[in-house]
């Protein structure tokens, strides 16, 4: 515990924010990766139809990762900041409910989806006759059974970073994605016959998910004596429980508006064919990979803002800042400019058959990628305030990203741009989101300096006692 706690406040900043982020950075892009997976080896056989069913897919796939962050950001930042302030007790009740109450969340989910199966789908995306059963057998492997596992695939790697273990935690996200991408061509191309890849590319999700889990869950088994951690159910205070859900809510609704755009755009795409839906479908996932990257690192350095913010290391807390944002903006920009330049054949990798779909595809990911930069440092700025508590701040961040201002931009541009009008949303929003991220930022940091950072410590300390009175 000494050397881990010495990673937040004694390991100069750039080697630490190195031996946080990095790790969380890879396990990021292989995640994406072994995303993509599906999408490339479904697309050496399959038909637009098939990669179609996919992509509609991921929206309702990713729902798990709402339900991931809600309690996993949120017990990051409660963790880091009790780590900090010297309350180990008040770690151990933070990991437990998020533990549970991801489980539960989870479980809701997969029983919800069940039994709305049909409708679902089409709200995804679905209608056509030939995407709605391929879709529909992806989420009974992937939602339905593997649910639970891959929810907490995920939350538990987010425990690990909280006291340190980023390593461990990257590797078990790492492991799940490598055997998803092993798996895949084995069950697609040996196991089951041609015509079955969309439900082999679900099987080999599950299975990759399954493991991963029993991974978090032996190593935790392994090193709980020298923990901050538990997964023992421990029955919560009321502080703790609202500061975990608090901080997680912004992170969750962030993923959860994604997922909803992803939901319109897919709809509103549809009526423009099945090659359209394909092209914005791969589209996406190839953009996926500079948004992940930008969100390895801001989840990678949440425990280091939290616990120098807990620690009232002033200074050392603005070199992190300073640090990480400025890598994510300059990584954005590279990922950037190679959409740029190799668009089509990017999307190409994951599109075989169908020339007009990759066409289109190359189209959209130009579109797409020009966001990304700006979105970076938004994420930047949604990572600071939720390791720091300022909860309303990344909250305001969060749904301006997605939902607030690029579903009304969808169908406001569609009216003057029937096909590219959709897809140009995104950056669109990306770009007024960094803008305001700018001054929320700044105001907060004329705030912190008129106040001092101890005065602002005691207003949140009061806050939580407040809390804790009213429970």
């Amino acid at each position: 515990m000494r050397d881990r706690e010495a990673l937040f406040s004694e390991v100069p900043v750039g080697r630490a924010v190195m031996r946080l982020a990095l790790p969380t950075i890879v396990s990021q892009i292989i995640l994406v990766i072994y995303n993509m997976a599906d999408t490339f080896f479904i697309g050496r056989n399959g038909t637009d139809a098939m990669i179609t069913a996919a992509a509609i897919s991921m929206p309702a796939f990713m729902f798990l990762s709402a339900i991931s962050n809600l309690f996993g950001i949120g017990a990051v930042g409660v963790i880091s900041r009790a780590i900090g302030a010297g309350r180990p007790e008040r770690a151990k009740k933070a990991s437990s409910f998020a533990f549970w109450g991801c489980a539960a969340a989870a479980l809701f989910y997969s029983l919800c989806c069940l039994a709305f199966m049909k409708p679902y789908v089409g709200l995804l995306g679905g209608s056509a006759a030939a995407v709605r059963p391929l879709a529909s057998e992806y989420l009974t492997l992937t939602v339905v059974i593997g649910g639970v596992f891959t929810a907490e695939n995920t939350l538990l790697g987010h425990l690990m970073r909280a006291e340190g273990r980023s390593f461990a935690a990257s590797f078990g996200i790492g492991l799940g994605g490598i055997l998803n991408i092993l798996l895949d061509p084995l069950f697609m191309f040996v196991v089951f016959p041609r015509g079955r890849e969309v439900w082999a590319a679900g099987l080999a999700t599950l299975v990759s998910n399954i493991c991963a889990c029993a991974y978090f869950l032996i190593y935790y088994a392994v090193v709980r004596k020298k923990s901050h951690l538990t997964l023992k159910p421990v029955r919560p205070d009321g502080a703790t429980a609202k500061s975990v859900l608090a901080t997680g809510t912004p992170a969750c609704l962030m993923t959860l508006c994604e997922n909803l755009s992803y939901v319109v755009l897919d709809n509103l795409m549809a009526q423009n064919g099945i090659p359209a839906q394909a092209g914005i479908g791969v589209a996406k996932k190839v953009n996926m990979l500079a948004h992940c990257i930008v969100r390895g690192m801001s989840q990678g350095v949440l425990p280091l803002i939290g616990y120098t913010w807990a620690a009232r290391m002033r200074e050392r807390m603005r070199r992190v800042v300073r640090l990480s944002a400025g890598a994510s903006v300059t990584l954005a920009l590279l990922c950037m400019a190679v959409s740029l330049v190799f668009a089509e054949p990017l999307v190409r990798l994951f599109n075989q058959n169908g020339e007009e779909s990759v066409l289109l595809g190359a189209l959209f990911l130009r579109i797409l990628c020009v966001g990304g930069p700006f979105s970076a440092w938004a994420y930047a700025c949604i990572s600071i305030f939720q390791g720091v508590g300022e909860n309303r701040r990344s909250l305001i961040l969060a749904l301006m990203r997605k939902g607030i201002l690029d579903i009304p931009l969808m169908f406001v541009l569609r009216l003057f741009m029937p096909l590219t009008g959709i897809v140009a949303a995104t950056p669109i929003a990306d770009v007024a989101v960094c803008v305001t991220a700018v001054f929320v930022y700044a105001a907060f940091i004329r705030k912190a300096r008129s106040e001092g950072i101890e005065a602002a410590l005691l207003g949140a300390r009061a806050k939580e006692n407040a809390y804790a009175e009213e429970d």
